[in-house]
């Protein structure tokens, strides 16, 4: 299963590799969960096939289908992690519900609409992790989890830009392009190079801003918790990369190399900080 991972996450498995082995395989069943409900619109033509996928785990999370979720292995593993960790049900049917959103094409609407997406997707894998790591801990960990889940979704989308304008998707927040004098149909277009620019950066900023509030959260938390949060050192390079380029953005590359990658991860690993 790990395998699986690498292949549909690779920077959440090298961030596994580094987290603490008593609650390593758990966590890899909430990774993976969070690789296949966010890989539905990859695998669908339209969007009601992957409606129908998430209500079938929907429908899985909340005890239903149970011959069917013992013969899914992902759905096996979540099931278990979630009756031995007493893991709350909620966020995780949340998730699903939210994943709805990437099916299709409508824009985001405001910046309070995404931090409510972000909130429901990325940072719930963040809180989740941590509940896995130290329940505890993890219940005063929401402030935590929700600014670095902004600020990891803004990064997440950067990297997807020249899939997302391929599509026909924009996630920037639609507030957000106004400001920039655009709309979603004249961002896509990709005419307006100057502006688009601008918009990316200010998506970058945006991100930025949550990480700020992010890193002193994350480290007043415990030492037992911190772990949860390794994916989050890999955000200040995108964010970086993208002020830098700007409209560029929309047909290059992001990411640094898996080498720099995996040197971060371990850094933080070991300083036990961002």
């Amino acid at each position: 299963m790990l395998a699986r991972l690498r292949a549909a996450d690779l920077d959440r498995y090298l961030a596994l590799l580094l987290m603490p082995e008593h609650a390593r395989d758990d966590l890899l069943a909430l990774m993976l969960f969070n690789a296949e409900i966010a890989s539905v619109r990859d695998r669908v033509r339209e969007p009601l096939p992957g409606e129908i996928r998430l209500q079938w785990w929907r429908d899985v999370l909340a005890g239903e289908r149970a011959g069917e979720a013992e013969a899914n292995p992902v759905a096996r593993l979540i099931l278990d992690v979630i009756a031995r960790r007493h893991l709350p049900r909620a966020p995780l049917l949340a998730m699903c519900e939210a994943r709805i959103f990437d099916l299709y094409d409508d824009p985001m609407p405001d910046r309070d609409g995404y931090e409510g997406y972000a909130g429901e997707t990325a940072a719930t894998v963040l809180h989740m992790s941590a509940l896995i790591l130290d329940s505890a801990v993890a219940a005063g960990a929401g402030t935590a989890s929700g600014h670095a889940g902004v600020a990891q979704a803004v990064a997440g989308h950067l990297l997807m830009l020249p899939i997302t304008q391929a599509r026909g998707q924009v996630f920037l927040p639609a507030d957000l392009l106004a400001a920039t004098g655009l709309d979603r149909d004249s961002f896509l277009a990709g005419d307006n190079r100057p502006a688009i620019g601008t918009a990316v950066r200010a998506f970058s900023s945006y991100g930025r801003e949550h990480l700020t509030k992010a890193k002193p959260a994350i480290a007043a938390l415990s030492d037992s918790v911190f772990p949860a949060y390794l994916p989050v050192s890999l955000v200040e390079p995108v964010l970086a990369r993208a002020e830098r380029l700007g409209a560029d953005s929309l047909s290059g590359s992001l990411n640094p190399a898996q080498w720099r990658r995996q040197w971060r991860l371990l850094r933080s690993a070991r300083r036990g900080r961002l």
